[in-house]
């Protein structure tokens, strides 16, 4: 992802509201699912990481990524924001690079 492709979706994070909130021992198998399936249908997905989260939300924000498959585009605090690419349902056209295109 280059930098203003990564840039453009954190424009378009900013507008939307967190989906899914994780703390405390709730990073089960059921929430990476739920996750998977709403970046399926999303692509752009926003997740609060609670308070009594001790971890580093960096790392949970990789973690969260190799598990689905997605992309960091950003953590802000207590927020992550994934992006993956929707196999049947494409909703968000990135910025192409000019300079890779030529």
């Amino acid at each position: 992802m280059t930098t203003k492709q990564r840039a453009y979706l954190k424009g378009l994070a900013m507008n939307i509201d967190p989906i899914f909130q994780i703390g405390k021992s709730s990073l089960t198998p059921e929430i990476t699912e739920a996750i998977s399936n709403a970046l399926e249908a999303r692509e752009l997905v926003k997740i609060s990481v609670l308070k009594n989260w001790m971890d580093d939300p960096h790392e949970l924000a990789q973690t969260l990524a190799e598990r689905t498959r997605s992309q960091v585009v950003q953590v802000i605090g207590k927020k992550i924001v994934l992006y993956r690419e929707s196999k049947e349902k494409k909703r968000i056209e990135l910025p192409v690079d000019k300079k890779k295109k030529e």
